[in-house]
């Protein structure tokens, strides 16, 4: 066993994540380990956008079986405008609830 991603059926999970950063815009992305992704983010390893807008907190999740899922589902949250993926945060949290 290689690394301790989190795994279903001996398959890898797969996470979209929403991360809010310092100017209050957001980034979403997918990863297989939510707090490994946020850290390397957090150190300026995330890439370019998170490098230069630097990242605050995790907003949201959402856990796939397959990659291909997670892409689709990180491509659709990406189209949207923010206020539509503000709303989505927050029934997330109206669930909880």
């Amino acid at each position: 066993m290689v690394g301790s991603r989190p795994r279903c059926s001996s398959k890898f999970m797969y996470y979209v994540y929403i991360i809010e950063c310092s100017d209050k815009s957001i980034y979403t992305g997918i990863t297989t380990d939510i707090q490994r992704r946020f850290k390397e983010h957090s150190l300026g390893k995330g890439g370019a956008y998170t490098r230069s807008k630097k990242v605050k907190k995790i907003l949201y999740t959402e856990r796939f079986e397959t990659r291909s899922r997670a892409l689709k589902r990180e491509a659709e949250i990406k189209s949207w405008n923010r206020q539509k993926k503000i709303d989505l945060i927050q029934l997330k949290v109206d669930e909880r609830t």
